[in-house]
């Protein structure tokens, strides 16, 4: 799967914010939310913009807020319910407003992005989010977001595989899935 590159990236984005600063389980053990939400938000956004800014405690506290708004659309999507996931987008959108503006800058040629200018961190993420994942459940890849399916584990993905058959958020998941079933078979073998 591969909209465009900004889009991919949004997406990426939007996974990162909800797997650092929500709370629940991860790779089969508890995850709290974390103590230093802007320390959480800073590292995660650096694996998809190496060389983002350190962001304030305050800009990492409306961060959160957002990871858990996003959460609720990849929660309603794994439970089958898109018409919910569309309806929690919109409302992001409406409150963002979210538009679509071309930006030059770093060098870059010019690309989409997805809020105007003088906003907010976390509102122009927000904005930048919900878009991308609208653009995902307005497609027919709308069933490529979802939240790991392994015991214990809570994390959202975007499955970008050619298949589209991801079920699990990492590959430390998807071993601990495969290695309980191989005990499991050896054991009642």
């Amino acid at each position: 799967m591969d909209y465009n590159s900004h889009t991919d990236t949004v997406v990426r984005v939007a996974v990162v914010l909800v797997n650092e600063l929500t709370p629940g389980e991860r790779y089969g053990r508890p995850f709290p939310a974390p103590v230093d939400a802007a320390a959480a938000a800073t590292a995660g956004l650096r694996t998809v913009y190496p060389a983002y800014r350190e962001l304030t405690e305050v800009e990492g506290g409306e961060l959160a807020e957002v990871a858990a708004r996003l959460r609720a659309v990849f929660a309603a999507v794994a439970g089958g319910d898109v018409d919910s996931a569309a309806t929690r987008v919109n409302a992001l959108l409406e409150e963002t407003h979210a538009r679509p503006r071309l930006e030059r800058h770093d060098g870059e040629p010019w690309h989409l992005h997805f809020h105007g200018s003088g906003g907010t961190t976390a509102g122009d993420w927000a904005a930048s989010c919900a878009t991308g994942l609208a653009i995902v459940l307005g497609s027919e890849f709308s069933d490529r977001l979802g939240v790991c399916t392994a015991p214990h584990c809570d994390r959202v993905y975007v499955d970008v595989s050619r298949n589209g058959t991801r079920r699990f958020c990492s590959t430390a998941c998807q071993n601990r899935v495969k290695t309980a079933a191989f005990r499991a078979r050896t054991k009642a073998g």
